[in-house]
């Protein structure tokens, strides 16, 4: 039986239940807090879901659906934080200002400082006076030398140089040149990948994803994707290269100046720069990375590697995760690859009760038009080609995990990134639905309080 997707006498979503319990903090918590009073995503996931509730330690409350008993120990846990959060919203408005007055423009502010904040709040209370000012400087200066010059703005002066883009030029040229292509009708083989799908999740300990390691799967399907040009079918099932590159065959990699999170290219397709702009972008672990000169020249060979990777065995979860990804059907409709894996089942099953789906899925089957006016629809459209989404996001994580040379060291390692993945799109696409659904709700209401203009005579 799917879980409910309302409250009932027996079940309570954690989210509404983390809701109903933050505004019953009252004021004084705007800096965490959405404009209409909700937690920040941030503040859910970086204080209290890990400072507050712990599901390590308290497993009962870390399912997404609660019991009235589970539901009311959470509510609890958020209340008698109260005082610590607002304590932990006047830090981060100190650190920010801080932040302003040192010039730090790196990394975004939430992700830098909430936990640290919410430390501070454990350990000093509110703050007060110039000591908390005092305080609030050091915790940006301690937090940009942790960066250690690992950022964006030092990525783009190391690659200002002109004598060093064209040394970087002439090195990307050769380690493209020195490619080898997979020969024709070479191919990873698909029973090997839908064992290990098959055995995802089960106990035991099955061998077929260090087989597919050794026998090098990873780098020949990569070299295939060089070798055999690959068209592009119907809108909703996938093309040959999953959507990895936007050409019939990827171009040689180039070194770039800039980069944007909203118009970055196929994970294939990017520069050195948009490489590399991803994993600086993001605020944990930058520690664990070797300084931006040698970031860089290791990137140049990883560029130029098979599916954009060293490591072979984050290679074969490429190819694992495409196999996973062509089989992927939140609808229910049919139009994907058989996915009778049990990965595909645990994964299509999970999705297939999400209550965004099930209205995704009413819109596809019904011939009426949608009555949001298509807001809805176009998610709509977004679940019918789910392996898009899916292999962008798994090709940035393994990426991520290559740069920090940390391979994956079996199936259940593996399979854990895989599925993941799949959460975490699936979470993306609700969030995505509810902030469709709020805006067509506030637009609603603008339309029904809206004056009527009188009739000229």
């Amino acid at each position: 039986m799917p879980p409910p997707r309302q409250p009932t006498a027996a079940s309570w979503s954690r989210a509404q239940v983390i809701d109903r319990a933050w505004r019953g903090l009252g004021p004084g918590l705007e800096p965490l807090s959405g404009p209409g009073g909700a937690p920040l995503t941030r503040s859910v996931k970086l204080i209290v879901l890990p400072l507050i509730v712990r599901p390590a330690l308290r497993p009962e409350l870390a399912g997404d659906f609660l019991g009235p008993e589970q539901a009311a120990r959470l509510e609890e846990l958020i209340g008698e934080s109260g005082p610590r959060l607002a304590a932990t919203a006047g830090w981060f408005t100190l650190v920010k200002k801080a932040r302003r007055a040192s010039g730090v423009v790196a990394g975004h502010p939430q992700d830098l400082y909430f936990q640290r904040c919410f430390e501070l709040a454990t350990e000093h209370g509110a703050p007060s006076g110039a000591g908390a000012e005092a305080v609030a400087r050091t915790v940006v200066e301690e937090i940009a030398d942790a960066d250690g010059g690992r950022t964006v703005d030092a990525l783009r002066g190391h690659l200002a140089d002109t004598g060093r883009r064209a040394l970087l030029d002439a090195e990307l040229a050769a380690a493209w040149a020195a490619r080898r292509v997979a020969p024709e009708g070479v191919a990873p083989g698909g029973a090997l990948a839908d064992e290990a799908l098959d055995a995802c999740g089960a106990p035991g300990d099955s061998q077929v994803f260090a087989s597919m390691v050794e026998a090098g799967h990873g780098a020949l399907f990569g070299r295939a994707l060089w070798a055999h040009p690959a068209e592009v079918p119907h809108e909703d099932v996938p093309p040959a290269h999953l959507g990895l590159t936007a050409h019939r065959v990827p171009a040689r990699p180039e070194v770039g100046r800039g980069a944007s999170t909203a118009t970055l290219p196929a994970p294939l397709d990017r520069t050195l720069f948009e490489r590399l702009f991803v994993v600086l972008q993001s605020a944990a672990r930058r520690a664990d990375l070797p300084g931006v000169p040698e970031l860089v020249a290791r990137e140049v060979g990883r560029s130029c590697a098979p599916l954009g990777l060293d490591d072979e065995s984050l290679r074969v979860a490429v190819v694992l995760g495409g196999r996973l990804a062509v089989g992927l059907d939140p609808l229910g409709t049919g139009l994907s690859a058989p996915g009778s894996t049990a990965a595909h089942r645990a994964v299509n099953s999970r999705w297939r009760r999400e209550a965004s789906v099930l209205r995704a899925r009413r819109m596809t089957v019904s011939a009426e038009p949608d009555p949001d006016g298509g807001a809805l629809e176009a998610l709509a459209r977004d679940l019918r080609s789910p392996w898009a989404a899916y292999m962008r996001r798994l090709w940035v994580r393994l990426h991520g995990r290559d740069v920090r040379q940390a391979p994956l060291a079996d199936l259940a390692e593996a399979w854990a990134v895989l599925d993941g993945v799949a959460r975490s799109v699936m979470m993306d696409h609700r969030a995505k639905v509810r902030a469709a659904l709020r805006a067509l709700s506030a637009a609603s209401v603008t339309t029904a309080v809206e004056p009527v203009e009188p009739r000229s005579a």
